[in-house]
């Protein structure tokens, strides 16, 4: 969603593996301008709410005195529908640059590490970003709360990341808040703050050495293989492994379905720009899911009968399946409720312990509607449906008993 001196927290987190893949599909979450008609100049007063209510007064009037209680003429339909769809087309290709089919195509992170020392790490992120979303899963799971404390920052009214402190509602263990590590008001800030500068897209989830002042990565996958294994010795749970090496290359297999066509493939119905690339993007997500859904209906996980890296790429997308993508991205063909495995699949990811901490839904669904203008200029935030309530992800799903009869094979169909 991007354009160099933009941010925004929409994303682009390849799979995983494949080097080839992680170059061609980059990942991350950036925030950008939101481009509301209702936005006044950061620089100018703000209008009053009885000088905006005296100018509804005024227009009703004078539209009343025009045409009476009828529609607008024709042609003044059709000369604001024109300017509002050159509008949205130009919106659009800030927001979410596509290429000549009209295809949603995503920037590469322009951070990327293997390795980093274990010292003065701070982690960045945006509850609405299911990229951010892994790290907060895996860092929880791991027990890296203490070695790695982090800042989390919210859409701001411009739709940049801004850290400014929330109340908390209740339940909620996670809010957008301070800048803990540098004090910084926006994430560009502190992406600013590096050595040399910086002045591009500025993207969570982000790894910040607090002590250099260096970005060290912002990339998805990169940061949650880093929490796996390469901070075991501050880990308050070292012994899970949530890629060992016998099952790396299952999770290459199904994060390189899962990333173009669930994680991304989202993005591409959302975002698509032609009648063409949203019927591919939707034919491409619904025919993954159903596959996933064949494959759990006898595998608890993709992998067998442990959690992996691969499950905790995929739940980040589903948990916001029937929240947002669903209605805002144009996903209808099907709710994931609709799903029997995926939806208890996602049930029982929901209920390890720590994982729902991380899901914070009335951040994700402001982070959405509230932000993404194009998609929804009224900005209005429907309401949250029952079944995305905690009580009914906490139903139990009953997967435990599921065998694992180890079928991979159907990752290459």
């Amino acid at each position: 969603m991007p354009t160099a001196s933009a941010s925004i927290f929409f994303p682009s987190p390849p799979p995983y593996p494949p080097p080839a893949i992680l170059t061609k599909n980059p990942s991350r979450c950036h925030v950008i301008p939101r481009m509301s008609l209702n936005q006044s100049p950061s620089t100018g007063p703000k209008r009053s709410s009885s000088a905006s209510s005296s100018s509804s007064s005024l227009l009703a009037s004078i539209t009343n005195l025009l045409w009476g209680p009828s529609l607008p003429p024709g042609l003044l339909i059709a000369t604001v529908r024109t300017a509002w769809e050159t509008t949205w087309q130009l919106m659009m290709a800030q927001l979410a640059p596509s290429d000549t089919s009209g295809t949603y195509t995503r920037p590469i992170s322009q951070f990327r590490a293997t390795k980093i020392s274990a010292n003065n790490l701070h982690l960045y992120v945006g509850l609405p970003c299911p990229w951010a979303h892994r790290t907060l899963i895996v860092r929880a799971l791991k027990g890296l709360e203490n070695a790695v404390p982090v800042s989390i920052a919210g859409p701001g009214s411009d739709g940049s990341w801004e850290f400014r402190e929330k109340p908390k509602a209740e339940n909620e263990t996670l809010n957008p808040g301070l800048d803990k590590a540098n004090g910084c008001r926006t994430l560009k800030e502190v992406y600013r703050m590096k050595r040399g500068g910086y002045n591009g897209r500025s993207t969570v989830p982000m790894l910040w050495d607090a002590e250099k002042k260096e970005v060290l990565c912002n990339e998805s996958f990169d940061i949650i293989e880093i929490f796996n294994s390469g901070l075991n010795e501050l880990a308050e749970n070292p012994e899970l492994d949530l890629s060992p090496p016998l099952l790396k290359r299952k999770i290459e297999e199904w994060n390189s379905i899962i990333y173009p066509n669930v994680n991304n493939g989202v993005y591409r119905c959302g975002f698509a720009q032609s009648q063409k690339a949203y019927d591919k993007a939707v034919e491409d997500l619904f025919s993954t899911l159903d596959l996933l859904d064949d494959h759990l209906g006898h595998s608890r996980y993709l992998c067998g009968e442990n959690l992996t890296l691969a499950d905790v790429c995929l739940f980040t997308t589903l948990i916001r399946f029937d929240l947002v993508y669903n209605v805002l991205f144009k996903c209808t063909k099907k709710k994931l409720l609709e799903y029997d495995n995926l939806h208890g699949y996602m049930r029982d990811i929901y209920q390890i312990p720590k994982v729902s901490a991380t899901c914070n839904f009335t951040a994700i669904m402001d982070g959405y509607y509230k932000t993404l203008f194009p998609l929804n200029p009224g900005s209005i935030r429907p309401t949250i449906p029952t079944s995305c309530y905690h009580e009914a992800l906490s139903v139990p799903s009953e997967r435990r008993s599921l065998p694992f009869l180890g079928r991979i094979e159907q990752v290459s169909a």
